[in-house]
Formats: structure tokens, sequence, C-alpha cells
């Protein structure tokens, strides 16, 4: 086997310098000079006989061949340092602090959390609401939980879920304020998360963006949207993961069968130094697992169907039944 294998130090300098996209920034990591860097390449390509970069610009730019080899050799260097890490530290016993997005954090995370912490007794965690992307390269931050695209550079990333976008309401302003379809929505506060585009989004695939708007308020986060909605002040936009538990008990209601994808994801990320700790690995696990075993679905089966009339606009069934009846 180790006769096949390249020699480690060219590998390492190709994979610093196709992660960092600059040979002087791979030096910079690796404490070596550029000429190191460079050499090391250059014995890699001969080596296998393939040219791993192109030539030119200011920026490194893989090959083809460059791009086949990436992800192994990164892949790689990230087992070994796991494992280096569990020879190190065996006992996954300490600190832990995630930043975790706001509403996920409040009706998706901490309902859970008893789950993970019978688990793993001896692991103390700091949990931070927020979905600020700089707090990957804060040094106190162990690993976050994302809404966004999922490209931020230097960072290990995992997709942990996609999702869609459905109205949410609450029982007692839906028993003094119907909505019986969505026309009804011109007489209820709309709730925003974010800057409105995600109403936009759901109000188009509703054919209802010609809606007469009322009232409107909008929020920091779809956290602080969704607990106006818990106390009636309005219409905001859920997801099947962070309102799961809250339809569930029927704090929360979906009027319509009608929902939208998502913009951005939910990710789990992390330097790539503090994913090969023993309690970054348990507690990736344990977000994954959990997600998978809850088989949280799309939405199904709510309270009223769309239908689309010969106008072209979308209206409710007649005589609905109410979500969870």
């Amino acid at each position: 086997m180790s006769a096949r294998l390249p020699p480690l130090n060219p590998l390492r300098a190709f994979e610093a310098a196709a992660r960092r996209g600059s040979v002087s920034a791979a030096a910079r990591e690796l404490t070596v000079t550029h000429g190191a860097v460079s050499h090391q390449i250059k014995t890699l390509e001969e080596t296998l006989a393939v040219r791993l970069f192109e030539r030119g610009g200011k920026r490194l730019r893989l090959t083809p061949e460059g791009a086949l080899l990436f992800p192994a050799v990164t892949k790689a260097f990230e087992d070994i340092a796991a494992a280096t890490a569990l020879l190190a530290r065996p006992q996954t016993s300490g600190a832990f602090k995630v930043a975790c997005v706001p509403a996920l954090l409040s009706f998706w995370l901490l309902p859970r959390l008893s789950q993970f912490t019978s688990r793993f007794p001896d692991i103390s965690l700091t949990l931070v609401a927020s979905n600020d992307p700089a707090l990957l390269y804060a040094a106190d931050v162990d690993l976050c939980l994302l809404y966004g695209n999922g490209r931020w550079p230097e960072a290990w990333v995992r997709l942990w879920s996609s999702f869609e976008l459905f109205p949410v309401v609450s029982p007692t302003l839906l028993s003094s304020r119907p909505l019986r379809s969505v026309r009804d929505l011109r007489d209820h506060v709309l709730l925003h998360g974010d800057d409105g585009g995600e109403w936009q989004t759901w109000l188009a695939a509703a054919d209802a963006l010609d809606l007469p708007r009322t009232q409107q308020h909008f929020m920091s986060d779809a956290r602080l949207s969704t607990e106006a909605a818990l106390n009636g002040q309005g219409v905001a936009l859920g997801d099947a993961i962070t309102a799961s538990t809250l339809v569930g008990r029927g704090d929360l209601i979906i009027p319509f069968d009608l929902s939208v994808p998502a913009k951005d994801a939910y990710y789990v990320a992390c330097r790539p130094a503090a994913k090969a700790t023993p309690i970054a690995q348990v507690f990736i696990d344990w977000l994954f697992a959990s997600l998978e075993s809850e088989r949280l679905a799309e939405p199904q089966g709510f309270a009223r169907h769309i239908v689309r009339s010969r106008a072209g606009k979308a209206e409710a069934v007649e005589n609905p039944t109410p979500h969870g009846s």
C-alpha cells in the first residue's frame, strides 16, 4: 500500500495551496517558504505525472486532475486529525460552545437538549443565539449551526437540512379572524423574519402578489416572528423543523397546504481543527442522527388545500377541516 501512495509532504503542500487558493497563503499556514511549497507541488506533479494546477493568474486554479485529488486528500488529513485528537483526548468531556440560528436554537435544539446531555453528562455546553458566519472563525466558538448558502471559506461545512416555508398562526387568532382563503390574509398582520422576501416568494406561489397589504411587522430573525405568531400578533412563516413541535402540540396551526423552498438551508460548520475534537464529533453525530430519527416530513395534509380558480387566483376549498382535528 505505502508504495502506491505519494509522499506526505507534497500532499500537504498541495492540499493547503488548493484550499487557500494561493502558494503564499499555503506557505504561511505551513510555516515554510513560498519556494518550498512550489517545490513540493512540483514534486507531487512529477510523481503522479499530471498537472495539478493551472499556471498563470493571481489565484491558483485546479486542473481536472487536481480537482479529483483534492477532496480525497482533504478527507484523509481530516481523518488523521480526528484520530490524533481521539488519541490525545479519549474522553468526551469538557466545555463546548455552539452558535446557532436563533429560531433553530429556541424551537429545535433546546427542546431536545436533554437527549444529548443524558448521553454525554460530562460535556458542558455554552449556547449562543446567532446566525453570524464570522463566529466560524472565533477562537472561543467550537461549532456553528447557520442558515445561509454554505459558502464559507476555510471552514468545514456540511448541509444539515434544506426546508420549505409555510404560514403559521395561533389558534386563538384564527378563531377570531378566520383564514378561509389566501385572500383573507389581507385582514391579518404579516410577520416578517427577514426583509420581506420570504413572504413575497410565498405570495407569488399563491398567486396573491396583488393582495392588498395592511399592517406588517419586520423582525431581525425568524425566532421573533414565530414568537409574535405564538402571541397572536399575526401570521408568520415557519418551517417543518423549527415549527414542528409548536404545530404538533397545537400552539400554531398551518392554515394553507402550500409551501415554498427556502432560499438557503441549515448547515453545520466549524474550523477544521475544531471538528477533529471528540466533543465536536459526538455533537455533530447527534445532530444528524436526531434529525434522521425524527424523519421530518414536508408539510402534508394541512388545513386547507389550495386550488386555482379560472381567474388564476389561489382560493381555499370550501369547509376545510382544521389542522389537528
